[in-house]
């Protein structure tokens, strides 16, 4: 963080609102993603139309969406908060309701598995120095209980768990390499990471949609 805004991507070069062009209008595939979904929900029977955790899903990749727009044109702290927050909070619910509706698993169960993935990021940084915990826990969670679901129980969420876990993975690589390829890619790699993310947002939310009977 230099001269009072956030620094942290190879493709912003000043505090101009536009220095990260790429970064900022590759959000714009959150909010398709979110419309595509909103349209989906909307074709679905009444029960599931009247589901608030399909449509909070939904509402929070929109939210995803505008806050990493914020963050990559305003870069500043407050910016950045309204671009992770809405990342934790899905990366949250989704545990919840992907042990409670894919794995019929009980309420006490469901928060055990959140609360281990809350420790999975916490503990990331300084095991490891990855100031992405969340996004190690959010991966671990999709391939654990993809696994679970697509070998263990014949689920129809697990294929398209462990397919999102496969493209986040990919995707987690290209927000890795961001800076380290700066002399290489000056444009940085991140906005690849907004563009595959918002696939795999898509993905598990649309299995939730198709696949997650309220219990």
């Amino acid at each position: 963080m230099t001269n009072g805004y956030i620094d942290i991507y190879c493709e912003r070069t000043g505090p101009e609102y536009w220095s990260e062009p790429l970064n900022a209008l590759t959000n714009l595939a959150f909010i398709l993603s979110a419309v595509v979904l909103t349209r989906l929900l909307l074709r679905q029977d009444a029960a599931s139309r009247r589901d608030a955790a399909l449509w909070i899903l939904v509402v929070l990749i929109y939210a995803i969406g505008t806050g990493s727009w914020l963050f990559h044109t305003q870069a500043q702290r407050w910016a950045m908060l309204t671009d992770i927050i809405p990342i934790a909070i899905f990366i949250l619910v989704y545990t919840w309701y992907v042990l409670r509706r894919f794995a019929a698993a009980p309420g006490w169960v469901c928060a055990i598995g959140v609360a281990v993935v809350l420790a999975i990021a916490v503990a990331v940084p300084p095991l490891t120095g990855y100031r992405g915990g969340a996004y190690v826990a959010a991966l671990a969670t999709m391939v654990g209980i993809g696994g679970y679901l697509r070998f263990g129980t014949g689920h129809p969420a697990g294929r398209a768990l462990l397919t999102a876990a496969a493209l986040f993975a990919v995707s987690l690589a290209l927000r890795t390499v961001d800076q380290p390829l700066c002399a290489t890619i000056p444009a940085g790699t991140h906005f690849a990471w907004h563009l595959l993310n918002a696939i795999v947002l898509f993905s598990v939310a649309r299995a939730m949609v198709l696949y997650g009977k309220r219990i």
